[in-house]
Parts: structure tokens; sequence; C-alpha cells
């Protein structure tokens, strides 16, 4: 039985693209939406934004992105997700539209969340994504945050990480499932996994203090994690390259993470 946490891709993408989609609604929860598209070179994707805010990640490909007052042509570099190399991206407020042409076989990510039309489209080029080191041993990972909190946007939060095999993410544990700033923030997640190589396989574990919710989830290419709630670690088995990408979004757009008590003496081990 697939865990309700789990979101699994579709083995071929339907007639425009879509592999994959999370809404608040199938979801459950109030903010997080995220879908993957897979597009053929000349295919196009065509989307009113409404109410909500949308950063588009060129996962890999090339393509044109046009928003209502906005162009971009073949924009995209990496042709694989684990070439490394930051990804493009394209910010779309609320009120607005987007058009995406594939210029190579592309796939894309459509992360979104609530929006109140604050800023005006623009591209996230690699150069203006933070690159970094966090962790150190079997905790180290690459991160690339693609629309951190200190980049304009009205509730949206997206980032990249890389795990090498044998290595441990989103480690010591933390949540952010309570309101209660400075010290916390709420903000609904999703993971998108996937595996290098493919055939490969990983661990998530989604639990809470109280262990109401105690979930250990196989994860295998091309899915989705939700987390609700609760801390939320990752580990990838040698061998197996582990890439995910974040979404996240909440009431107040900030993230404030609480650390598992019984962890926190690992964190002067590893963390940097």
């Amino acid at each position: 039985m697939i865990s309700p946490y789990i979101v699994k891709s579709a083995t071929q993408p339907d007639a425009s693209g879509q592999v994959l989609t999370v809404t608040p609604e199938s979801a459950g929860w109030e903010y997080v939406g995220f879908q993957i598209y897979k597009l053929g070179i000349g295919q196009r994707l065509e989307r009113l934004t409404g109410d909500r805010e949308v950063c588009i990640v060129l996962l890999s490909g090339k393509a044109n992105v046009g928003t209502k007052h906005e162009q971009w042509q073949e924009i995209g570099k990496r042709m694989n997700i684990f070439e490394k190399t930051p990804a493009f991206s394209v910010y779309i407020p609320s009120n607005d539209q987007y058009s995406v042409e594939a210029v190579t076989e592309l796939e894309i990510a459509i992360c979104s969340s609530p929006g109140k039309g604050t800023y005006k489209a623009r591209l996230i080029a690699p150069e203006n994504v933070g690159v970094l080191t966090r962790g150190s041993g079997p905790v180290e990972r690459l991160v690339h945050n693609i629309l951190p909190e200190d980049q304009e946007a009205d509730s949206l939060l997206v980032v990249e990480v890389y795990t090498p095999g044998g290595n441990w993410s989103s480690y010591p544990s933390h949540k952010h499932d309570t309101l209660n700033l400075p010290h916390e923030s709420q903000l609904e997640e999703t993971y998108y996994h996937r595996l290098n190589p493919e055939d490969g396989f990983g661990f998530q574990r989604i639990y809470t203090d109280d262990r109401s919710l105690d979930e250990a989830l196989a994860i295998c290419n091309e899915d989705v994690v939700l987390v609700p709630k609760g801390y939320h670690p990752v580990s990838s088995p040698p061998g197996f390259e582990l890439y995910y990408l974040n979404v996240m979004a909440g009431p107040v757009r900030t993230w404030k993470f609480h650390n598992d008590k019984d962890h926190e003496r690992l964190i002067p081990l590893f963390m940097k």
C-alpha cells in the first residue's frame, strides 16, 4: 500500500505533458501546489496564475518562457538534473499568465502558493541562485537557493538539494509546523525526489513529537513526499545520489525551524 504522504508520477505524460500534480485540495492543506511537466520539442504549456504566484523551475532542457509583460528566449542550461549547475527559473506573480515552449526536450516544475501580486515577473538566472554546502561528513549536501526568503515573493520558498550516496539530508531532524515566531514558522512542504541512477531508492521519515504521525517512507525516482507537519529527515543509500526540489509556503514567508530535542546534540558535530 502506498502511503498517503507519497504522490507517484505517471509513467507517461498526459496530452498537456503533465506527469504529476499536487494541489492544496489533493494534499489536504492550504498553501503549496506542485506540478511536473515533460514537454517534447515545440510543445507549449499556457496557464493563468489566478490568485497564486508561481515559480517555474527548468529541471532540464531549454525553453522560451513568457508572461503578460515579459519574454525570455532559449533559457536553460543544464540538460540533466545531476549536472548540478543551478537551474534557470522564472517567478510569475498572481493575476498574470505564463507560456512555456520547449526548445529541447524539457522537464519543468511548477511551484505555486497564494499570491498578492506584489512583485513583477522576473528571470532567476543561475548566477542569482545562492549555492552553498550545508553540513559536513555524512550529512553534507549541496544546496541551491532558488527563491529564498531574502528574494521577492509573497509566500513561496523554493530550494533544490543534492545529497551524496550514503549521506543524510534535512538532518539533524527539524520541523516547521507551528507559528511561533521568531522561533518557528508554519510551512507546508513538498519534496520532489530524483535518483541517480534512476533505479535507486531513498528513505524519508515524517514524525511528530507525540508520534501521532510517524511514517517511514521508501522513496523512488520522481516521487513527491508531502510534509504537512513534523520532522522529515531524508537518507540516500550508498551508490545512489539523491536530488530533491523543496517547495514551502505558509501564513508568514520565513523559514524558522525547530530541532528535534533528541538530535540537537548532533548539530555541533555535523553542521557548519
